[in-house]
């Protein structure tokens, strides 16, 4: 493989490495970053070791600012505290977002709705009676609320692109306020404590923003060998595509080159 800063072809690489670049580009150097295990572990090592070499990375299971030689399989793995500045637990990391070092969160879930409120609670029926029963909150409405930036990573689907959410877990851009119900801005249900929320969404087809007057999703970009016909065809609500740039700029050969090679040459994540 070439070594270079050039763009790969498509076929060049798989879909994972591109979510990977591309959550990569949404680090800036010098940045916290909480991140769980997966793509947001690829995606922060690789903005290390390219365009954010000052970045950190918090793990949710008590390690801070690790340097790890060989990729973590998980949030709790021991590597991840290799030269970490702190290796403690669960209480003081979600300390450090209460704080409000956290600049940049990575975070998954199973329902999105056009303002960026997010489920992984239930789906169906009510709370009590859902159909589905989600493995739950975890820390992803605190990250999300406490966190300046915050990048979701999801599968593109029809039925996971909702008008509505069945149950907000992690609010968007507009909540409904307690205790009456009415829909509010985020900036008005969290007063003195806004910090930032939901600034961008990376599907297995796409990448989404938030528009900063509304806060409703719009189309960004593209991936290669996608048209947005498809993305339209997969999301449940009227989607801006108006301001689409075009395709996601694919991996260069570097990056592809450190991510098989320096950051996961075991497969762990990106597979053989």
């Amino acid at each position: 493989m070439r070594n270079n800063h050039s763009p790969a072809k498509p076929g060049e690489y798989k879909l994972i490495e591109l979510l990977a670049v591309a959550g990569a580009r949404e680090i800036r150097d010098g940045e916290v970053v909480f991140a769980g295990t997966g793509l947001p572990m690829l995606a922060v090592t690789l903005a290390q070791k390219t365009t954010a070499p000052r970045a950190s990375i918090i793990y949710e299971a008590g390690s801070m600012d690790g340097r790890p030689v060989h990729l973590p399989s998980s949030v709790g793995d021991a590597r991840c505290e290799y030269r970490a500045s702190v290796s403690s637990g669960l209480f003081d990391v979600f300390g450090q977002l209460q704080r409000g070092v956290v600049d940049l969160a990575f975070l998954g879930g199973a329902e999105i709705d056009k303002y960026g409120n997010v489920n992984t609670t239930a789906i169906g029926g009510d709370y009590y009676n859902p159909a589905v029963r989600l493995t739950g909150s975890g820390g992803n409405p605190d990250i999300n609320s406490l966190a300046r930036r915050t990048v979701f990573i999801m599968v593109q689907e029809k039925r996971r692109f909702k008008e509505q959410v069945d149950y907000v877990t992690s609010p968007g851009w507009r909540v409904k306020k307690w205790p009456g119900g009415e829909w509010v801005t985020r900036q008005e249900a969290f007063g003195a404590a806004f910090r930032g929320g939901p600034v961008a969404v990376i599907t297995s087809m796409a990448v989404f923003r938030f528009d900063e007057e509304t806060g409703e999703m719009y189309l960004h970009t593209v991936h290669p060998g996608v048209t947005v016909e498809d993305v339209k065809n997969n999301v449940g609500f009227d989607l801006d595509v108006s301001r689409c740039r075009g395709e996601t700029p694919p991996p260069t050969y570097h990056e592809l080159y450190l991510l098989r090679n320096a950051i996961d040459p075991e497969g762990l994540f990106l597979g053989n």
